[in-house]
């Protein structure tokens, strides 16, 4: 398995909608797998392919806390079926916004349908984090960011931090280079 780098915003990469698989083959299995190496060593509780520069339809989420047994879901093409009327606020971060937590308002409970890594179509119930891991990771595939899901001044300045952030880290690594 190998890690992948993990985009990371302001990226228009990540505004982009994700493309159906048509079938889980092996690339697609190794793919997850990846994922889900990268997602353990970030550390994170979710991963959408989008976030690792694949513009395909496919997350990895595990809700399981430090110290108790992984539970990973390997979700192709997942689609929510169903959702609660009652809705919950959760603080958000995100691997591809690092350091930024922000409450987000979503559907507790949900009902997914989806293809697993064995190219079976499965369905699963979530609710609490499970359902906000999901939702957050299915909003990857089609170009959202949980920052699309606040206000536009919170929002804004959170782009404005992280843009800065990446010019800091440019202009280190091009110094470094020049040093060399």
């Amino acid at each position: 398995m190998a890690l992948l780098d993990i985009i990371v915003a302001p990226d228009p990469r990540l505004k982009k909608k994700a493309a159906a698989v048509a079938r889980v083959d092996g690339d697609i299995v190794k793919l997850m797998n990846n994922m889900l190496e990268t997602m353990y060593d970030a550390p994170g509780v979710g991963l959408a392919a989008p976030q690792a520069g694949v513009l395909k339809r496919i997350i990895v989420v595990d809700p399981a806390r430090e110290g108790a047994p992984p539970a990973p879901l390997k979700m192709v093409n997942p689609e929510i079926i169903w959702a609660s009327e009652e809705t919950k606020p959760h603080d958000e971060g995100c691997l591809s916004l690092p350091d930024e937590y922000e409450p987000v308002i979503r559907p507790d409970k949900i009902k997914v349908r989806y293809v697993d890594e064995n190219n079976e179509l499965r369905t699963v119930e979530a609710e609490g984090l499970l359902s906000v891991i999901i939702q957050h990771e299915m909003d990857h595939l089609d170009g959202v960011l949980f920052v699309d899901h606040i206000s536009s001044l919170k929002r804004n300045m959170i782009i404005k931090r992280l843009t800065k952030q990446k010019k800091v880290e440019s202009g280190n690594k091009r110094h470094a280079l020049e040093n060399a």
